[in-house]
């Protein structure tokens, strides 16, 4: 009889582990489609992809170049100094490709997104821009960076744009595609479009807006005011400013500042950083009750898991 009931014992704890996997796998491929689903277009909007990937492939010069860490924090290069960093057609594929790199790094945790040679980003590459000036071409180009910039910001890592030199036009719109900003104390951040009498194209006005308000997006955005440091932190947009290593004696390297500045928020296992981040992120952008389902599912896959467990044990939230 004691037999019988430990079996029955067994069975039902095993069924409970069994029930509770597969809440959890159900759990993570609802976050995993969610995930897959964070482009803004697709075909039903009449957008294809590897047709205009073709078409910017044709504009070669640059790259972006990812650089994944021990640490878990990744350092993503937009390299092309010759041109201020701006951003040829082939790049902006190599943006599209990293951002895939990093949707599928289990390891991540951090992001700092900066430009070779001291300086940030310039916006497109003119060159690019005139052969693609036909209004349709245009559309597919403000597309696929509207897509790729989206899911930048949406990655389950925490991101913060270093700011060196100027972030203009297509750059400033990059720097709203992090969870943060950091400026070297001299930068400049300014949406230069008006000048080129276009708006911004890459989601960049719409991300401002929910940084600095209505008010401030349209003094930014109508008067093309360049942001320095002090500006940029009284209105929001910037979250710490940061010495040059070569005009401050003494000083780190920005790089190394920006990645200290960062690792107070990704200090801890991957899958909770991420968590962290998902849950920010459902908030900022979906109805209150679907983040809060959302919230509950991503709280499901931490509950109990391994940094949970062992939180527990050694009592460290009294730390």
């Amino acid at each position: 009889m004691e037999i019988a009931t430990c079996s029955r014992m067994v069975l039902c704890a095993l069924r409970q582990q069994v029930l509770r996997c597969s809440s959890h796998c159900r759990t993570w491929a609802r976050l995993l489609q969610r995930q897959r689903s964070s482009c803004v277009y697709s075909s039903i909007h009449g957008f294809n992809q590897d047709e205009i990937k073709e078409k910017l492939q044709a504009f070669h010069g640059g790259s972006i170049d990812l650089l994944k860490q021990d640490s878990g924090i990744a350092v993503l290069t937009i390299n092309n100094p010759s041109r201020m960093n701006a951003f040829s057609g082939s790049m902006m594929i190599d943006l599209e490709e990293r951002v895939s790199q990093l949707e599928n790094w289990p390891e991540g945790k951090g992001l700092i997104v900066q430009g070779a040679a001291e300086t940030f980003c310039s916006g497109s590459d003119l060159n690019a821009v005139r052969a693609i000036s036909n209004q349709q071409d245009g559309m597919k180009m403000c597309m696929f960076m509207q897509n790729a910039l989206t899911r930048l910001l949406r990655l389950p890592l925490i991101s913060v744009a270093l700011v060196e030199g100027r972030a203009l036009g297509g750059g400033a719109e990059l720097t709203t595609a992090c969870d943060f900003r950091l400026m070297e104390a001299g930068s400049v951040i300014q949406f230069v479009h008006k000048h080129m009498g276009l708006v911004p194209g890459w989601g960049g006005a719409a991300r401002l807006v929910h940084l600095v308000g209505s008010q401030n997006a349209l003094k930014l955005l109508g008067g093309a005011v360049k942001v320095d440091p002090e500006l940029g932190v009284n209105i929001g947009l910037v979250d710490g400013v940061l010495e040059g290593h070569q005009k401050t004696e003494g000083a780190a390297p920005l790089l190394q500042q920006a990645e200290n500045w960062l690792s107070r928020y990704t200090k801890g296992p991957a899958p909770v950083i991420q968590a962290v981040k998902k849950v920010v992120l459902s908030g900022r952008e979906l109805p209150l009750s679907e983040a809060l389902r959302t919230e509950k599912d991503i709280f499901g896959t931490v509950w109990g898991a391994p940094a949970n467990l062992e939180a527990l044990a050694s009592k460290s939230k009294h730390k």
